[in-house]
């Protein structure tokens, strides 16, 4: 490995300026300000402001409605991590057995990820409307009655899908190159000692995809906790009675919408040390059964 040494010790720091920079602004000082909020109360304009101590930490972890948001988080999060990775890891088997037309699929199935969250969640609730949309009516055929506006558990199913079809190709895009790094020899001569497609999936390709496996698990955790609030904001705004209020919504809304500056604060930095407690969890444990 062959080591780069600048002559003038000044150029490192400036190469790495923009980006330490940018950590700092949008990363490092919210969080600080984040941090330092959850220990004041203020009010709505700002105007009194004055140090409360653990106070807004108790207060959450006395409120049905934030216990019920960590209820909620914790069911949406593995929902969409399940269905994204899953049908993306399905979509990717699929690709990686075509020879012909492996690009054509490729290309088609990458260009939801450039649809940005908001989008689709109107997407998906303009196809999901009991009143304008298809899929209502044809589950009204098959005998189900859908009403996300209503119902909690259609409006679940409703921002699970959403949030998932968004996150299927970027996990589409590193399965397909999983699998593509597999040596084929090692399929065949399981093939030749008389191995089924199941069984060489189980046995072969699936353990050697770990290391994707793993590090699509993490960002899909977080994807599904940080950022879905685009898709939550344009199909349910949290509804209906709290059913799809996530702990992310909830720090807006409580925030931005309801002005209490100091829970808001609070419920960021539980989100904050939740997500990077999960990231060290699977780090530490989950990553020990991956084989490299």
């Amino acid at each position: 490995m062959k080591r780069t040494i600048f002559s003038n010790q000044l150029l490192p720091w400036l190469l790495l300026a923009p980006q330490l920079a940018i950590t700092f602004i949008f990363f490092l000082w919210p969080a600080g300000q984040a941090v330092r909020q959850s220990f004041l109360r203020e009010d709505a304009f700002g105007i009194k402001t004055s140090f409360v101590g653990l106070t807004n930490f108790r207060a959450l972890l006395d409120s049905p409605e934030y216990l019920n948001s960590l209820q909620v988080t914790a069911i949406f999060a593995v929902s969409v991590t399940a269905v994204s990775m899953g049908t993306a890891l399905l979509l990717a088997v699929a690709v990686d057995r075509m020879l012909k037309s492996a690009r054509v699929y490729t290309t088609l199935l990458v260009w939801p990820y450039a649809v940005a969250p908001a989008v689709a969640g109107i997407l998906w609730w303009f196809i999901f409307n009991p009143t304008v949309g298809v899929m209502p009516y044809v589950l009204d055929v098959i005998g189900y009655d859908w009403n996300h506006v209503s119902s909690k558990t259609d409006a679940m199913i409703l921002v699970v899908i959403a949030s998932a079809w968004k996150q299927i190709s970027y996990n589409f895009l590193f399965f397909v190159a999983g699998l593509q790094a597999i040596p084929a020899s090692l399929r065949e001569a399981a093939a030749i000692d008389g191995a089924g497609p199941v069984r060489r999936f189980f046995d072969i390709t699936f353990p050697l995809l770990s290391p994707t496996t793993f590090f699509l698990l993490v960002v899909n955790i977080v994807y599904s906790m940080f950022e879905t609030f685009g898709v939550i904001d344009a199909t349910t705004e949290g509804g209906p009675a709290q059913a799809t209020n996530i702990m992310v919504y909830k720090v807006y809304f409580d925030g931005f919408v309801g002005q209490n500056i100091g829970s808001s604060a609070a419920q960021s930095v539980i989100l904050m040390l939740l997500v990077i407690s999960l990231t060290v969890i699977q780090f530490r444990w989950v990553e020990k059964k991956v084989e490299y």
